[in-house]
């Protein structure tokens, strides 16, 4: 999704789901991890929207689809490629749209003839007729919207997935859509709105890169000299370069080959804010870099599950953390809308809410005064002493973060919204009364205070003003062949068609204006996304024109390994057969900081010893590592037992009846202790594992090591300890939805 469009998040909204004819769900299972998402879903269906499951496990979401089609796990490129070669050949794509929004189709178009129907069946296990028969149905809806989630994601070749999708829905001209789109539900609230502010190691907030510009962008509206950010760091290169991972950091502490990337070091201290970090895969390798680490510390409400897995005895802090009802602030939907929380009550005992705790951190290392330098400039700014936490902190962000246009949101705004919620049209999001004029949650784009937000990104068919954009220019304006990435659309009231992005170079050429000297030397050397004024963007607007720009999509990514998606093997692949036809990507050095293996990992005959797909979720009643849900008495009551879904003939001939004991291997030798639960929800080859237990480990109850009064209700084996090594090629999000394991009777 990132580098088809420019950045994460949905392209709708839930609500706009009950605008859709078919709804197709894949990688996705709303009704377990979204269930208010899922009502918006079933709303749809009663309005007469088709529901369309495609999962390798029979989910919650599949009982209310109206068609389930079981999928090979880690086969979604191929899937979709076969529904394209299929609309392609039978003339079911929008060629007008493609030809006036979109670059690089053909090439896709001829890419797909690598995967006719019969092929990607063997490939899927979905039979070819079905697949025509998608792929026509889902062509002739207009408009069809896609939803995904981390099923998507959590592979190797999760950057390919979520590139297939978009794309699959731009041949059939359902981006920018009403009802149409690409609909990404993030895990829980809050994740938009923690990737729209950094914190990932290879962006600063708002998708800003890590070079010198977007470092001296930050620095600007920090109050802070660049060179003071600069004395920070060990080298220029370090700060500039992406750091590890969450699912990397451990091999910077375990594997003395990584540190090599890490400015010839190993981490020495891990501090975990909010984060159920068990949850990654390898669980073993995060034991073993806790064990070693020289200081680690939690801040949670909670224990978190990895302070309990640990065997170190010292250096190993659990500091309480205030919960959200404990805090108030800005929180992000996963359809880009930023919505205000009031505090409910003050923190109890000794939790502190986060900010409290970087504050102190900042001055006990310090730079407390530099730390907060641009909150007490805003105070300043309105005639205060002191500023106001989190208002101040809220005006910082928006004045900072240009890029996806967050500059509209200010505090006055979202806490109005906030006391009017029941002004607001609950499927169109458009305001009401004294709200008109905005959408709920000012959902970014969100350009001015006088703009509206974007409830529904790319669509050209409406003004600027009221949510309209062509598809950003973010790599030029020409492709390498010379072919125009400018868009031949012209959105209402636009002076001009295609453009490029607005910046102080361009703005006069391209908006036919003249700055003056005033303007033009507040503006130098800036673009849509950089300075501190927003002169270049309110001159865009009133010239009808989206500051990003209106160029076309691209399919095609020249800078990546694979420049078009392609169907690749997971690396521990129950299809050994089809490995050397699709074989994984090379290994990959320094892949955020640590050394990661591939094609080195999958040459292995690793069915000898696992002979079953291995498949991983969640659990209705619980979240993430369930530390939270199975310390809730009655949650804990409905989902109390870790266990294995087998399906029953599979069961059968290892000796396994329902309700056994039964230990499940992973890869590379671990085990967990479970009980065996005879499922039709999966296939002869594949296990499900639920994703949201801890607190044992290889068999062995942690309980005693839970501090006093906090021990949770239930406690399982964590299904991370057995979910096998690999990591995506572009993110290094781990592949969690794919596997092998072996399971027997205990």
């Amino acid at each position: 999704m990132a580098n088809t469009f420019g950045y994460g998040g949905m392209s709708n909204h839930l609500g706009d789901m009950q605008f859709s004819k078919y709804i197709l769900i894949i990688g996705a299972n709303p009704a377990v991890n979204h269930p208010v998402g899922m009502v918006h879903i079933l709303r749809a269906k009663e309005k007469g929207a088709k529901l369309v499951c495609i999962d390798p496990h029979f989910s919650k979401t599949a009982a209310k689809c109206d068609e389930f089609h079981r999928i090979r796990s880690g086969t979604d490129v191929a899937f979709a490629y076969g529904l394209i070669n299929h609309i392609a050949k039978n003339n079911l794509a929008d060629i007008p749209y493609l030809k006036e929004r979109v670059y690089g189709y053909e090439e896709i178009f001829k890419e797909a003839e690598n995967y006719p129907l019969e092929e990607v069946a063997n490939i899927t296990g979905i039979p070819a007729k079905d697949l025509a028969h998608i792929a026509e149905e889902m062509a002739s809806a207009k408009p069809a919207s896609l939803i995904w989630n981390q099923g998507q994601t959590q592979h190797t070749t999760g950057t390919n997935n979520t590139r297939i999708l978009p794309i699959l829905q731009l041949v059939m001209g359902n981006i920018g859509k009403v009802g149409g789109g690409v609909n990404i539900l993030r895990g829980h609230d809050n994740v938009q709105g923690a990737s729209d502010m950094g914190n990932l190691s290879d962006t600063l907030p708002g998708y800003y890169g890590l070079g010198e510009g977007p470092w001296k962008h930050f620095c600007k509206h920090w109050d802070i000299e660049y060179d003071w950010m600069l004395s920070r760091f060990k080298s220029k290169a370090l700060m500039e370069k992406t750091g590890y991972a969450l699912s990397t950091w451990r091999f910077g502490v375990i594997d003395e080959e990584n540190f090599a990337n890490n400015g010839d070091t190993a981490l020495k201290a891990l501090v975990v804010i909010g984060n159920g970090i068990s949850t990654t895969s390898v669980l073993d390798a995060t034991k073993e870099a806790l064990d070693k680490l020289e200081l680690v510390v939690f801040i949670d409400p909670y224990v978190n599950d990895a302070a309990v897995i640990t065997d170190r005895t010292d250096n190993l802090f659990l500091l309480p953390a205030a919960s959200q009802m404990e805090s108030s602030g800005s929180v992000a939907a996963t359809n880009r809308a930023y919505q205000w929380r009031y505090k409910v009550m003050n923190p109890l005992f000794e939790c502190k809410e986060d900010h409290d705790i970087l504050f102190g951190l900042a001055d006990k290392l310090g730079f407390k005064e530099e730390f907060q330098r641009s909150l007490y400039r805003i105070a300043k700014s309105e005639g205060r002493d002191e500023f106001i936490w989190p208002d101040d902190a809220t005006t910082e962000m928006c004045q900072s973060i240009r890029s996806i246009a967050l500059q509209g949101m200010s505090a006055k705004r979202l806490k109005d919204q906030c006391d009017n919620w029941h002004m607001f049209d609950k499927i169109t999001l458009e305001g009401l009364g004294d709200m008109k004029g905005s959408f709920y949650g000012l959902p970014w784009p969100c350009w001015s205070e006088k703009h509206p937000g974007t409830p529904i990104m790319y669509d050209d068919t409406i003004p600027v003003m009221e949510g309209g954009m062509g598809f950003r220019v973010n790599w030029g304006t020409e492709a390498p062949d010379g072919t125009s990435l400018l868009s031949e659309r012209t959105l209402p009231n636009a002076q001009v068609g295609g453009h490029p992005a607005i910046t102080a170079a361009n703005i006069e050429s391209v908006l036919g204006v003249t700055l003056s000297d005033e303007e033009r030397a507040a503006v130098e050397g800036t673009t849509f996304a950089t300075g501190t004024t927003n002169i270049l963007v309110d001159k865009a607007l009133e010239a009808g024109l989206c500051p990003y720009g209106n160029g076309k999509a691209r399919m095609v990514v020249w800078q990546w390994y694979d420049k078009m998606p392609k169907h690749r093997e997971p690396l521990h692949s129950i299809r050994q057969d089809l490995v050397g036809k699709y074989p994984t990507f090379p290994d990959k050095k320094d892949h955020f900081r640590a050394n990661v293996r591939y094609e080195s990992e999958q040459n292995h005959d690793w069915l000898k010893d696992y002979p079953l797909n291995l498949l991983t979720g969640r659990l209705v009643a619980h979240m993430g590592t369930g530390t939270e849900t199975r310390s809730a008495k009655y949650l804990a009551e409905i989902y109390h037992t870790m266990f294995v879904e087998i399906h029953p003939n599979t069961a059968f001939k290892l000796g396994i009846n329902d309700g056994d004991n039964c230990w499940v291997y992973g890869v590379k030798g671990t085990k967990i202790f479970v009980k065996a639960k005879h499922s039709f929800r999966v296939d002869e080859g594949s296990v499900f594992l639920p994703q949201n237990f801890s607190g044992v480990y290889s068999g062995k109850s942690l309980l005693d090591r839970y501090p006093e009064g906090t021990k949770p209700y239930a406690i399982g084996e964590a299904a991370s300890l057995v979910v096998g090594y690999g990591y995506d090629y572009n993110t290094a999000c781990p592949e969690t939805k794919s596997g092998l394991c072996r399971v027997e009777k205990a």
